[in-house]
């Protein structure tokens, strides 16, 4: 849930890169942090292994400036992506107001990103967190290689649950669509939690 300070006029809300190994998560938040001005972003911490795979998180404080008087932080995190760091996939869930999902567009990883995403409900369910009452975008990375699948059977196969999630195609390691998915969760997720922020003190008044 979205922590507000009234004393500070402040609000942070976390979102989270979820996806299988190697589809890009890492490569994001490298862009996002590259094109985000020093005075609006923190240290991004990013522990990996010698393969090149996150192991534990990254984090990435962003400052989206003031909405309704308050001065907004979005952080970001990433999942390690390998099934057997499970555990550490749920830690950083812990607290999550809204969800990229990047998908590897590779016909060869459709299996792994069904598991993924079959990975992402069950951890969220562990919290009592509803995949279709929180904000989360899809985002179909890798579009720019021969073996990606056509958009639309990825939709088939990951985008196909009542509410339909919005998505976008992205070639992260270029930047296409990366800020398209960040702004659009960023949005859904401050929309929602301040919506309903406003509802509380209408009702404690």
């Amino acid at each position: 849930m979205v922590f507000f300070n009234y004393a500070t006029m402040q609000m942070a809300a976390k979102i989270v890169y979820y996806g299988p190994g190697l589809c890009g998560k890492t490569t994001n938040l490298h862009h996002i942090y590259g094109r985000t001005a020093p005075d609006s972003r923190g240290e991004m911490v990013s522990l990996e292994t010698e393969t090149d795979r996150t192991l534990f998180f990254d984090l990435l404080p962003l400052d989206v400036g003031v909405i309704s008087g308050f001065k907004t932080r979005v952080q970001l995190y990433t999942v390690p992506g390998q099934v057997f760091y499970n555990m550490t996939r749920k830690l950083v869930l812990r607290g999550v107001d809204g969800v990229v999902f990047v998908a590897d567009s590779q016909f060869e990883r459709l299996k792994e990103n069904v598991e993924s995403f079959r990975n992402l409900e069950e951890n969220l369910r562990e919290y009592n967190y509803d995949l279709d009452r929180m904000p989360c975008v899809m985002q179909y990375n890798k579009r720019d290689l021969p073996t990606a699948a056509p958009v639309p059977y990825l939709e088939y196969m990951l985008n196909r649950r009542a509410r339909r999630m919005p998505s976008f195609e992205s070639v992260a390691s270029r930047g296409a669509g990366v800020f398209d998915a960040l702004n659009t969760v960023s949005r859904m997720v401050l929309l929602s939690e301040f919506g309903q922020e406003q509802e509380v003190q209408r009702n404690a008044s």
